[in-house]
This record gives C-alpha cells, sequence and structure tokens, in this order.
C-alpha cells in the first residue's frame, strides 16, 4: 500500500519518466498484445502485411485508371498515403482507450499512466512496421531513386512520435472521463480521411481547395511520404507541423499535471 500511496502522489514529471524509462515494461506489453492477437494463426503479424498488401495491389490500378494518372507514379503515391494512414488513424484511436483497455494495471495503483500510452504506441509501430516493407517492392517496380533528401524522413517521423505521445495523453485523459468522445475522434478521423491527400493527388485540387492542405495529418503525411519519393516537402509543412507539436505538447502536459491522479477513478 505503501508503494502504491508514493506512485499515486508522485509528480507529473516522476510519473511521466518512469513510465518513460521502463521499456523493459511497456515494450513487452505491446509485444504480448500483438501474438495474443493472432494465436494458433499460421502466419501470425504477417497477416498484417497480406491484408495490406492485397488493399493497396488492388486499389492502385482501379483510382490510377479513375484519376487517370499513369500507374508509375500514382502506386507508390498511394501505397504510402494508405500505409502511413492506418498507422496515423490506429495512433489515434488506440489513444483513446489507452488507460481504458489498462484499466486491470492501473487500478492496481503501481504503474505510472505514462507507460500505458507508450505501450499503444508500441503495438502500433511493430504493425507499421509488418506493412512499411510493402513500399520496397512498389518503389522498385515503380523505379523510385531515393535521393539524400529521404533522411528528412528521420526528423517527420520523430515529430510524428513525438505528436503521438501528446495525443495518447491528451485524448487518453479526455476519453477515459468522457466516453463519449472516442466515437466523436473516431467519425472525425474517417471524414478527416478524405480531406487528406490519401486516395488523391494535391495536384488535381481547384485553387480555392487548397487550404485543405494545411490540416495537420496533410502535413504530417507529406512530411513523410515526400522524402520516399524522391521529393522535398515545402517548408510550410513543416512550420505548421512544429506548431502543431508544441500546441499538443503544451496542452498535454497541463491536462496530465492536473488530471492524472483521477483516472483510476473514472475507470
Amino acid at each position: 500500500m505503501s508503494q502504491a500511496h508514493s506512485n499515486l502522489h508522485r509528480s507529473a514529471w516522476a510519473d511521466w519518466w518512469e513510465g518513460t524509462r521502463r521499456t523493459d515494461i511497456w515494450w513487452t506489453l505491446a509485444w504480448f498484445d500483438i501474438v495474443l492477437r493472432y494465436r494458433r494463426s499460421m502466419l501470425g503479424p504477417f497477416w498484417l502485411t497480406l491484408s495490406m498488401g492485397l488493399m493497396i495491389g488492388g486499389m492502385g490500378p482501379l483510382y490510377s485508371s479513375l484519376f487517370g494518372t499513369e500507374l508509375s507514379k500514382f502506386f507508390p503515391f498511394l501505397a504510402l498515403g494508405i500505409i502511413f494512414w492506418g498507422f496515423f488513424s490506429s495512433m489515434v484511436s488506440d489513444s483513446c482507450n489507452a488507460f481504458i483497455a489498462s484499466a486491470n494495471y492501473l487500478k492496481q495503483g503501481y504503474f505510472p499512466i505514462s507507460l500505458f500510452v507508450w505501450r499503444s504506441m508500441s503495438r502500433n509501430l511493430i504493425v507499421f512496421a509488418h506493412q512499411i516493407v510493402l513500399y520496397i517492392p512498389v518503389a522498385i517496380w515503380a523505379g523510385i531513386s531515393l535521393k539524400s533528401s529521404v533522411m528528412l524522413v528521420i526528423p517527420a517521423f520523430i515529430l510524428l512520435l513525438i505528436n503521438a505521445h501528446a495525443l495518447g495523453l491528451l485524448l487518453g485523459l479526455i476519453c477515459t472521463r468522457f466516453r463519449d468522445v472516442a466515437q466523436i475522434v473516431t467519425s472525425v478521423m474517417q471524414m478527416a480521411m478524405f480531406l487528406t491527400p490519401v486516395f488523391w493527388l494535391p495536384e488535381s485540387l481547384p485553387g480555392r481547395a487548397k487550404y485543405i492542405l494545411w490540416n495537420p495529418l496533410a502535413q504530417m503525411l507529406d512530411l513523410l511520404r515526400a522524402p520516399l519519393m524522391g521529393n522535398v516537402s515545402p517548408m510550410y509543412n513543416w512550420y505548421g507541423i512544429l506548431g502543431w507539436t508544441a500546441f499538443c505538447v503544451v496542452a498535454a502536459a497541463l491536462l496530465f499535471a492536473k488530471y492524472r491522479r483521477r483516472v483510476v477513478y473514472w475507470l
């Protein structure tokens, strides 16, 4: 009980740091989440790769014909769009249930709550690692030649992880207190998919519709996709994401510091 009491009353920084440094716990929990999901399956987690490959392979030629775009240009664009959007969507959806799904652990009073946001992120990173390999044969077939600008994908991915963790804390707290918010977030993500250039090319937009590309999801997607296609994302995307990241981190820090102790009582 003394240990539970001390954990309940630790500072926000101590809670975050304790959860962050325990990679042995959150990585193991994330790995077992994947293992249990595909237990007794012959292919195991590679079903993730197969199902995503079938989706990309089926949609590529179809959408290329619908938009009248050369397949060698559109196929890698679509492949990266679907893979990264799946990563975005699952990361946001899991953030809403990061604490609710870990109620049995949190009610023990020992674990720092930030640990379960890392668990959710790690689980999605494992899924993403099984799917991003599909881009390799697509890029080879399309004849994409990567330039030195491909290294820009590293800071872009770091920004993505920072945003994912901040949103994990933010949405995890809000959705634990107000359970309907998770349904709202799911609906917003479904709508945002069509407002983000996942299936369509940005240059196909008329002039007055270009404002759609200023949404953070579109900017993040372009920062990640452009280097892997041998291009460079415009600087305004970097400025936009840096501003969005600062907002998310500040909002998450304030909410986490004020309400983290109430999570157990909301479960």
